[in-house]
């Protein structure tokens, strides 16, 4: 519990436990009716609000089968969802399954419960395991970065994806798509978006996180391991990830390059103007509720990876958070639940209603989002690296003065590829510092 007990940090979870979760006990009152005769109810923390009807419904079934009431807490997509958790736990309202992402579990430190024993542990790659605490978050989805393209643009452009193994074939694929840029009324050929300070986790986090993975086994730290030793990247490795990321610069729109929101990246690529866009998976559930996407025919998507040395084949999935279960709460009623989430029925729900990727192999659904059989099909052939930026320090990607602003500055011109490797190592030296 390091950093959890000192005076200013009490202070400001306290206040963040009134003002975000201080119904709690108010809504376990009003839900004590529905718990079955014998009285067992645990309560869940959810921080996806998309989805959390879902979870809803994923509880009632629980209940339904079981008898067992599952309370949900669900913080919004504007809360801290780590201060609520710890303004539960210091008012002694811990929830049994508590939710975290990656940074997030350095908070509860031997407090919550290794499931390595768990039957759904065998079943999956993408559970959260830490090196001294065992299995210590479940996964409940999968999300992937790579580089995601229109298969109906590329097939017009004689393009095929399969043929996008490294720097060279990546520049060849984008000249072929820019000479029929116009005739097709694309805005450009690639869909990148570096604005800093409201989308500074896709450059800072995201694809920074394809330097630090790319094309590595899942169990590979090399990159992640030498930033945290030396506070600096490869030299060479980086150069490669340099010229590529100058590459989607040269070939992105300039209106929007540096000065885009989230919503034009992902509605101009939604709408079929742009044959590739570096955004992740997660964007398919915006896409299909578009009309637009709807209008340009509903194409059919697929990702390639972001092969900066040639070979690399593999794109990085994760789990974007996960479940974890309390040591002083319900532990074998929490467990119990989960495994009935990885199970046939849980699994139905999660993927047929809420769109999430299975992380589990048995799983025999597919969900109606168009990256789903992309996943699917790179999970199936193994070709996936895990999304180790994810251990990075809170903030480094999207903070103030984080690597988003080097992309940017490398972006504008300010530096060039020497400079850009100076000005990440820079800002890995003085966020590090701060630890």
């Amino acid at each position: 519990m390091k950093r959890l007990f000192t005076t200013f940090l009490c202070l400001t979870l306290a206040m963040a436990f009134i003002l975000s979760g201080c119904g709690k006990k108010e809504a376990a009152s009003s839900e004590e009716k529905k718990a079955d005769s014998s009285g067992t109810t645990i309560t869940m923390m959810n921080i996806k609000a998309e989805i959390n009807d879902q979870v809803l419904a994923l509880a009632s079934k629980y209940e339904s089968e079981t008898g067992v009431h599952v309370e949900v807490i669900t913080s919004g997509p504007s809360v801290d969802a780590q201060a609520m958790l710890k303004g539960y736990y210091l008012s002694d309202q811990m929830p049994d399954i508590v939710a975290c992402e990656a940074a997030g579990f350095s908070n509860w430190e031997g407090l919550l419960v290794d499931m390595s024993d768990q039957a759904w542990a065998a079943k999956t790659s993408g559970a959260y395991v830490d090196p001294e605490y065992g299995t210590i978050g479940f996964p409940y989805t999968t999300e992937a970065i790579g580089l995601a393209y229109n298969a109906d643009i590329l097939s017009k452009c004689g393009v095929d994806p399969n043929s996008i193994t490294g720097p060279d074939s990546m520049r060849a694929a984008f000249e072929a798509v820019q000479a029929r840029k116009d005739e097709l009324g694309l805005y450009a050929v690639v869909d990148c978006v570096v604005e800093p300070e409201n989308l500074g986790w896709s450059a800072g986090n995201h694809i920074f996180g394809t330097y630090i993975d790319s094309g590595l086994d899942r169990d590979d730290t090399t990159y992640i391991d030498q930033i945290a030793e030396n506070k600096q990247v490869d030299p060479s490795r980086f150069e490669h990830f340099a010229e590529m990321v100058s590459l989607l610069y040269q070939y992105s729109n300039p209106e929007t390059l540096t000065t885009g929101t989230y919503d034009d990246e992902v509605g101009g690529f939604a709408a079929g103007k742009y044959a590739f866009v570096t955004q992740g998976s997660w964007i398919g559930a915006s896409m299909t509720s578009s009309e637009d996407y709807k209008a340009a025919g509903s194409f059919e998507v697929g990702m390639v990876p972001y092969a900066f040395e040639e070979g690399m084949n593999t794109i990085l999935t994760s789990a974007p958070s996960w479940w974890g279960v309390a040591k002083e709460g319900n532990v074998e009623a929490a467990e119990a639940f989960l495994e009935w989430v990885a199970s046939d029925a849980g699994q139905k729900i999660l993927v047929e209603d809420a769109g999430c990727v299975s992380p589990f192999t048995d799983c025999k659904y597919v969900a109606a989002d168009p990256f789903a059989p992309v996943l699917s099909s790179y999970i199936a052939e193994g070709r996936t690296s895990d999304w180790h930026w994810m251990k990075l320090p809170s903030g480094i990607g999207n903070g103030d003065g984080g690597l988003c602003y080097c992309f940017y500055r490398y972006a504008i011109g300010e530096t060039d590829s020497a400079g850009f490797q100076a000005d990440i190592n820079q800002t890995l030296a003085a966020w590090y510092a701060k630890q």
